[in-house]
């Protein structure tokens, strides 16, 4: 119980956006600048940000007048791609073990998460948007 608990509290907490990224501007023309893991996940998250941003400020939407995405790793794309799924893999791999498993497959299950995590960490985030919006 004690394990779904703090998967539970984990998600709720990584799930929580701000726009702390968003760099307002005078003209009305915001910037926001992010980096993740993959392409779609900063894309995702510059939206989000800019909305937020938005709504808070002036009640309105977020309207994208400029968007870029790019890779900005240090290994070879194709590498760190390859990197991230078995990172992936471990992680929840291992954390299904930990979390459904019996003693055995719980220890195994720790290491493998801890594995893939440390393994995800080393690859860091690639991937850099950079997203121009208006609040409409």
């Amino acid at each position: 119980m004690k394990k779904i608990i703090f998967v539970g509290a984990s998600l709720f907490l990584i799930s929580c956006g701000h726009h702390r990224d968003v760099r307002p501007s005078s003209d009305g023309k915001h910037r926001v600048v992010v980096t993740s893991e993959d392409e779609e996940g900063g894309q995702r998250d510059a939206l989000e940000q800019a909305n937020h941003f938005c709504k808070e400020r002036y009640e309105k939407v977020a309207a994208i007048e400029k968007e870029k995405t790019k890779y900005i790793g240090d290994m070879d794309e194709s590498n760190y791609k390859t990197t991230k799924k078995a990172s992936k893999a471990l992680e929840y791999g291992g954390s299904s073990a930990w979390l459904f498993g019996g003693k055995k497959e719980s220890n195994a299950g720790k290491v493998a998460s801890g594995a893939g995590g440390v393994l995800g960490a080393v690859a860091g985030k690639g991937y850099s948007t950079t997203m121009i919006f208006k609040c409409i």
